[in-house]
């Protein structure tokens, strides 16, 4: 048992991620830092959830100021790479190119070596146990429900807003039609109303 929860520690602590949601207001920028050590393996994951017309500019930078990558009116995007130097690394959104629209984002920073699990539980002259090969195996899954979730979660609520705001559009133009056809009404009335004053002047 004490094997065990040693394990689950060790598999804790091989990943670690930064996931967030904020809001990225008009003309404005929001950069994030994190401390990666060298050779650690990264993935930057971004999808901007409302706003505008669904797109943000994104920097990724090294301690060197080297740029990682660099692509501007992206709605989403998934970005892989190594450290190649041990510092704080900086990611950095910006929606500067918008005058009247904020946006919502979501962020999903990982880092770490998720592979290294394998290693970490047959490190030494014993092979991996059967328990350990469950624990590995419900750990992948675990990831990847979870991963599956959180992208279905950004799709329904964009699909939500992009309906809402369909929704109101459409309520604009009903209004638009009825104001129309009032005012339609009224003027024929007037029209017809002139009409039979016309005639009762002529007599």
């Amino acid at each position: 048992m004490l094997k065990f929860v040693i394990f689950l520690s060790i598999f804790a602590a091989l990943g670690s991620s930064i996931e967030l949601t904020f809001e990225l207001p008009d003309n404005a920028n929001q950069c994030f830092y994190e401390d990666l050590k060298k050779d650690v393996d990264t993935v930057f994951e971004f999808q901007v959830v409302t706003g505008g017309h669904y797109d943000v500019d994104l920097i990724i930078e090294d301690p060197n100021g080297k740029v990682l990558y660099k692509d501007t009116k992206k709605q989403y995007d998934s970005i892989n790479f190594k450290a190649e130097v041990e510092g704080t690394y900086k990611a950095c959104f910006s929606n500067e190119f918008s005058t009247f629209s904020h946006k919502i984002v979501y962020m999903d920073w990982q880092f770490g070596d998720q592979n290294a699990l394998h290693a970490a539980v047959t490190q030494g002259a014993h092979a991996m146990t059967q328990l350990e090969n469950y624990a590995v195996a419900i750990g992948d899954k675990l990831r990847t429900i979870d991963d599956y979730q959180t992208h279905h979660r950004l799709r329904e609520a964009t699909g939500r807003k992009r309906a809402e705001e369909l929704n109101e559009r459409v309520m604009i133009w009903s209004l638009g039609q009825s104001a129309v056809v009032v005012f339609i009404g009224i003027g024929q009335v007037f029209l017809l109303k002139s009409f039979f004053n016309d005639k009762r002047t002529r007599y």
